[in-house]
């Protein structure tokens, strides 16, 4: 990775794509350090607490923290992501949507106006009722009333609003003009900003008064590199389906008689199997903070139930990735689509019959593969709640502020730059036939 990044930097045109993100990059760190008019957070931590299993702290892992000190891009890029998901979602069910999908450019473009339109809705949601929850715990300046409250309200509001439509614009410069992609960029940027707060922690650990983190942190670190290079791993296995193709005769030339193969990735849907089931599973506690405590101490078993300590809510976040991970794949693949695209270009899956046979058997490995991609998805997922489930056995409890997610994102993330970097060097080094 490193000497693909070397090789990069010789070349002008790469240096400059690689220097044009690395300028997008510190303009998205800069911002998420600009407090937002109006707030006034000074707790060490910000609004959140970093031990909690909240919505909210899942924002500040995805945000690089903006999102717990109230800055202009403390939304960053979440609403354009949960935009591009309730899209790519509707896609399917709604027919105009379905349309545009397969229309090539002009239909992409006209989805990404779409989902544009939709990220600026999704953001003043999330700034509106970011400001009530800032109000309500006291970290709005004044206590303004009637017209000078609505001034103040609209202030901050859009100003996150603008912020995080400034992200999406960012993100989509490094599309056009830098390398990578730009919402995953800035997503790295983020989570890799907490890194330095992720080594006082375990600093912090080894200097408690307890021998037994002597062994435990340096284990935690052992099994995090370890981790990384299961994601590396997984993201690379495919499964690959073979397909012959007949000769045809179109005129006087001769076409097919090849034999080529259908790639499909073990870990197809990626991260969001454990994005979806991680949000879900944050309701509870998030719903908590906003009760009194009277109500809850009435329903504390219940709050429990969906802390990370407790061996229910790995139960449930491994059930729920799987269901996701098969949600997410029958929206990808179309067995029966994919059957006759094959039949259509004269191929066949070899020993199988062209037709209903070739799609069943495409439907069986992707159920398998599918299986074998969640399961190997909630290793990575569950690796935390492993770690604090065990160093709560012992009684020297830990709590990663890294979790399976930002994992997941950044080993996928840096994978994507380098394999983008490699093909775009081949292309430049590529001498032609005159040679």
């Amino acid at each position: 990775m490193i000497s693909t990044f070397i090789n990069a930097w010789k070349i002008a045109d790469l240096r400059k794509k690689l220097l044009f993100t690395a300028l997008i990059v510190v303009i998205f760190r800069i911002g998420a350090a600009i407090p937002v008019p109006f707030t006034n957070i000074l707790a060490e931590n910000g609004i959140i607490d970093p031990n909690g299993e909240t919505f909210m702290n899942y924002l500040a892992m995805m945000t690089g923290d903006a999102f717990a000190y109230g800055t202009i891009f403390a939304l960053s890029i979440t609403p354009y992501i949960n935009s591009s998901i309730i899209i790519q979602l509707l896609s399917v069910a709604i027919p105009y949507l379905e349309k545009l999908s397969k229309e090539g450019e002009e239909g992409r473009k006209k989805i990404a106006t779409i989902t544009r339109y939709t990220t600026v809705a999704l953001a003043l949601l999330q700034s509106t009722a970011y400001f009530i929850y800032l109000r309500s715990q006291g970290y709005i300046v004044g206590d303004f009333k009637g017209f000078a409250l609505v001034v103040e309200a609209l202030a901050v509001i859009l100003c996150l609003t603008a912020g995080s439509t400034f992200v999406m614009w960012l993100g989509e410069q490094v599309n056009e003009k830098g390398i990578g992609n730009g919402i995953s960029i800035i997503l790295f940027a983020g989570i890799v900003s907490r890194i330095p707060t992720i080594i006082s922690s375990l600093w912090y650990y080894i200097q408690l008064d307890n021998t037994a983190y002597y062994a435990l942190v340096p284990t935690v670190v052992v099994c995090l590199l370890a981790m990384i290079a299961f994601i590396v791993w997984m993201d690379n296995a495919e499964r690959r389906i073979p397909v012959q193709y007949a000769k045809r005769v179109v005129g006087r030339k001769m076409y097919g008689g090849q034999s080529t193969h259908i790639p499909i990735k073990v870990n197809m849907s990626g991260v969001l199997p454990v994005i979806f089931a991680s949000s879900i599973l944050s309701l509870p506690p998030t719903v908590e903070m906003f009760l009194s405590e009277d109500k809850v101490e009435k329903f504390a078993g219940f709050f429990n139930l969906f802390k990370t300590s407790h061996w229910f809510y790995s139960i449930i976040y491994f059930v729920l990735i799987l269901f996701f991970a098969y949600f997410y794949a029958s929206i990808q693949y179309n067995p029966v689509e994919m059957a006759n695209n094959i039949r259509k270009n004269s191929g066949m899956i070899p020993g199988l019959r062209p037709g209903k046979p070739t799609a069943d058997y495409i439907k069986k490995i992707l159920n398998r593969i599918t299986l074998l991609g969640a399961l190997l998805l909630s290793v990575v997922a569950l690796f935390p709640n492993v770690i604090t489930l065990f160093t709560n056995l012992i009684g020297a409890p830990m709590t990663l502020s890294l979790g399976g997610t930002s994992l997941i994102i950044v080993v996928g993330v840096a994978l994507e730059t380098v394999k983008q970097l490699e093909s775009q060097m081949m292309m430049r080094h590529y001498k032609g036939f005159l040679d």
